[in-house]
């Protein structure tokens, strides 16, 4: 992309810079002239200036318009409409400033009569060319071989007329008359080709004839104002590049009038039968809901050749493959007049040059594949055009169309393939879905079963004592959730408390929170420190957790006698305690990292045990970060601040109470029952 706006801009300045030679270099003959005096330029310099600007300019629309493949057939001609508008008046603001001079002595003035020429012929030239490109855009569209050397032939026959305007090369009159006779067989030829005319709608058409028109009244008036020019300048001298003795202008104007004339007439004709055309594009488009049951009492290989034969056969192509991936994953291809070894040498060679776009449908489409194809011996396609099949919003396979020439496929053709792709698509996913409902219907027993093995995991009765009172709640975003709370009594005055936070869900994450339950129980009746207790059990896991999972948790030892809690915070979400005697509540943001995170023995250096003294009435709220991340419709978080509100509001109720209060906060806050990641919380309130 850089390098083609980089071209734009140095061709452009080339065409420029060559104009203004050309300008000085003409003025000087021509005064030159005026004073029998010798010229201290060469007189041929402003016919090679003109040559020069002619090429820059051909390149600087070239670059511009035929790289340029979001251009349709109204926009081409949109595009020489407002170059010609451009040009027009810029002429006629030139023309009205020599109407205000008058009879002044610069307007009469050959040297500025011969600027104001000069001007002109350089819009002239410009109008040209951006119409000939434009032509050569609607010309060679649908192109076969024959007509694509007929251009090349037209291309180098216009070339060495521009030779021989500029070193004025002598040629016989045999030559001549042949080189005019099969320079009008190419233009009749060329101007016949009007393929482009019968994909356009009502609207288009009649757009198109007024542009047109537009066109041919720009041209009357450039010819018209570079003639009077040219008239003026030769009464006082022949000094001066004249564009009448320039046979290049001239058959490039007959071949851009003559285009135009026809183009106007077939559009002009074609009127009445506007409608067809959009007539068949609509059948192509509901193709796809009238046959929604393609064949559907056949298996998906029918489908594949349905595919592969109709599509070759309506854009024309030469040959296809098709690659599927099957239920199983196993890799599968479909040819068409091409052999399997073919098609995978042409996939090689585009991911060994690192062509993106084409077979791996990506975003960044390529829009020119005849170099990259060009490249590859042996292989007699020059063009590929690729869709994927996609079965429930996942691609299973691609369907490669190719010809043999460079940009053989065009805008029309996309679409048609296109809706024969997604055909396909439809009638693979009515064969699978049949399958998949006999299998969800297994799965959904199957998850029944996790479900009830999930909810037996978790505590049916918490542990009570004359100290405190607990209650817990849990929700499952899924069938199967992650999260996990318990509590074990240690001793006579010592009770454990765990809650914890598998990473994911479903029954991955179900099946880890079994292994937590497994430690906790076996390591809590140990009577180890918090710190040892987390420790050991990130060792434990090390084995089992796979390498991206892991566990936040946080673990509690509430001492009666001593009325103070020992905990370990691993990764989890800080706890929500409520002083009763100072009437505060705030949160224990302790450091420690979660099980899984750090599989050696440094883990111990990411854990601590910290210690806080508990009265009577005080509370503490232990929670997944399910709660405080919830969302209501607005996007905003339930978050710590609201939690701790809620808690605040019913400080004086038992846990129970506490627990549903903060339960109907979350659920009224979010405004629905459906959530997006598990609710568990676990409330202890310390008796007063």
């Amino acid at each position: 992309m850089f390098k083609n706006k980089a071209l734009i801009r140095l061709a452009l300045l080339g065409s420029m810079v060559a104009w203004l030679i050309l300008l000085f270099s003409d003025v000087t003959v021509l005064f030159s002239s005026m004073q029998g005096l010798q010229p201290d330029v060469p007189e041929w310099m402003p016919r090679l200036m003109l040559m020069a600007f002619v090429i820059c300019l051909f390149y600087y629309y070239k670059l511009r318009v035929e790289r340029d493949d979001s251009l349709n057939f109204t926009d081409l001609l949109w595009k020489v409409f407002a170059t010609g508008l451009i040009t027009t008046v810029i002429s006629l603001v030139l023309r009205l400033l020599v109407f205000l001079l008058g009879r002044t002595a610069l307007a009469t003035n050959v040297i500025f009569s011969d600027f104001i020429y000069q001007i002109n012929l350089a819009l002239l030239v410009n109008f040209l060319l951006a119409a000939l490109i434009s032509w050569k855009r609607l010309i060679l569209y649908q192109k076969s071989k024959w007509l694509l050397r007929t251009w090349l032939a037209f291309d180098a026959i216009l070339f060495f007329i521009l030779i021989y305007d500029t070193i004025g090369i002598s040629v016989s009159d045999t030559l001549r008359i042949l080189i005019n006779l099969i320079l009008g067989i190419m233009l009749i030829t060329l101007s016949a080709n009007m393929r482009w005319v019968a994909y356009l709608n009502f609207r288009q058409k009649w757009t198109s004839l007024l542009l047109l028109l537009l066109m041919f009244f720009y041209l009357a008036y450039f010819f018209y104002s570079v003639e009077s020019g040219a008239e003026t300048i030769t009464k006082e001298s022949t000094g001066f590049l004249d564009f009448r003795n320039h046979l290049f202008i001239i058959l490039l104007a007959l071949f851009i009038s003559l285009y135009g004339i026809f183009s106007f007439l077939v559009i002009l004709f074609n009127l009445p039968t506007s409608s067809v055309f959009e007539q068949k594009l609509e059948e192509v488009v509901n193709f796809q809901r009238i046959s929604q049951s393609i064949q559907t009492e056949q298996d998906e290989e029918s489908v594949y050749n349905i595919l592969l034969e109709s599509s070759v056969s309506s854009v024309f192509a030469d040959a296809a493959w098709l690659e599927i991936t099957a239920v199983n994953n196993d890799q599968k291809i479909y040819t068409y007049k091409i052999s399997e070894q073919e098609a995978k040498n042409i996939r090689e060679h585009l991911e060994k040059n690192n062509i993106r776009g084409v077979l791996d449908t990506g975003s960044e489409k390529t829009k020119n594949l005849s170099k990259h194809l060009a490249l590859l011996k042996g292989s007699r396609f020059r063009s590929i055009l690729a869709f994927p099949i996609i079965v429930k919003e996942e691609t299973i396979g691609t369907l490669a169309l190719l010809k043999e020439l460079p940009d053989g496929f065009n805008k029309e053709m996309t679409r048609i393939v296109s809706t024969f792709a997604n055909q396909a698509g439809i009638s693979i996913e009515n064969f699978r879905l049949m399958e998949e409902a006999f299998q969800n219907a297994r799965y959904k027993e199957e998850l029944k079963i996790a479900k009830t093995v999930q909810q037996s995991l978790l505590p049916a009765k918490l542990e009570q004592d004359p100290d405190f009172e607990v209650a817990a709640f849990s929700a499952s975003a899924d069938e199967v959730g992650g999260d996990y709370y318990d509590t074990l009594r240690i001793d006579n005055s010592k009770v454990a408390l765990i809650i914890a936070d598998v990473s994911g869900k479903g029954t991955t994450a179900a099946f880890h929170m079994s292994q937590m339950k497994g430690i906790f129980h076996s390591l809590a009746q140990e009577h180890l420190d918090p710190k040892e207790f987390m420790h050991r059990a990130n060792n434990a896991l090390t084995f089992c957790l796979e390498r991206n999972s892991f566990i936040s948790a946080s673990f509690f030892v509430i001492d009666t006698e001593q009325k103070k809690i020992r905990y370990s915070r691993a990764g989890h979400c800080p706890v929500l305690f409520l002083q009763a005697g100072e009437k505060k509540s705030f949160y224990l943001k302790d450091k420690g990292a979660a099980l899984g995170m750090v599989r050696n023995h440094n883990y111990r250096n990411h854990i601590e045990t910290n210690e806080i003294p508990y009265q009577a009435g005080d509370i503490m709220v232990l929670y997944t970060d399910g709660i405080t991340e919830a969302k209501n419709e607005k996007g905003e978080e339930f978050g710590n601040d609201r939690l701790a509100q809620a808690l605040n509001e019913v400080a004086s109720l038992s846990a129970k109470e506490i627990e549903d209060h903060l339960t109907k906060k979350l659920y009224d806050f979010t405004g629905t029952k459906n959530i997006n990641d598990d609710y568990t919380s676990m409330t202890v309130r310390f008796k007063i």
